[in-house]
């Protein structure tokens, strides 16, 4: 998965959007890879290159979905708690929006019926068989969105790769979608913790 915030989307299915920088310890990505952009569809790879932030001109702050040079800097100083330094040394990745193959699509339809919220209802029950997860985890992130999973997961008491993992299948169901930073419901996910399900009247034993 390779995350952006919401504000670069459009830039990237248009293709105004050609390169990101990140303050990674190792690459988390190859060329020629296909990564998961949600909601807008994979992103392909096309280079990677370790540089200098002094390296960084003002035209690859645009091509970064930027106005400025100093705008992406900023935003690059928000991503790391170590300073951010001309000689800092940050991944420089070319890519360029590869379709919408691994889109989960049914995510933006939040016009669910009933059947909709039985059915979403019946799956996360079956999630829940082992140990009840799903109702907190949901509840969690539609009130701390885009929080860091680490955080979100000390929350509950949980090792934070398996609360990554346990997430994995919320988005599998349309229900959660992930950013750069955490998480947020998704517009299905909002719309089936709205839903109110109206169970039958108990019939009457007289």
């Amino acid at each position: 998965m390779l995350l952006f915030q919401k504000r670069f989307h459009a830039g990237l299915t248009s293709g105004g959007v050609t390169l990101t920088f990140r303050r990674w310890q190792k690459p988390h990505v190859k060329v020629g890879g296909r990564y998961r952009c949600h909601p807008i569809g994979v992103l392909e790879v096309d280079g990677v290159t370790q540089v200098a932030v002094e390296s960084i001109t003002e035209a690859d702050a645009r091509a970064s979905g930027f106005e400025a040079r100093e705008g992406l800097l900023e935003y690059m100083r928000g991503a790391s708690d170590e300073p951010l330094l001309g000689s800092t040394l940050v991944y420089r990745v070319a890519l360029h929006h590869g379709g919408d193959g691994d889109r989960v699509s049914v995510a933006l339809d939040d016009a669910l019926t009933k059947q909709d919220v039985a059915v979403i209802r019946d799956k996360l029950a079956r999630m829940d068989a082992e140990a009840p997860w799903t109702k907190k985890t949901l509840a969690l992130i539609d009130k701390s969105p885009r929080v860091a999973a680490s955080k979100l997961a000390a929350k509950l008491g949980r090792e934070t790769l398996d609360f990554k993992a346990d997430v994995r299948k919320l988005k599998k169901l349309g229900l959660t979608q992930s950013f750069e930073v955490g998480y947020e419901l998704s517009p299905r996910g909002r719309a089936y913790l709205a839903a109110k399900v109206k169970r039958p009247k108990p019939t009457s034993s007289r």
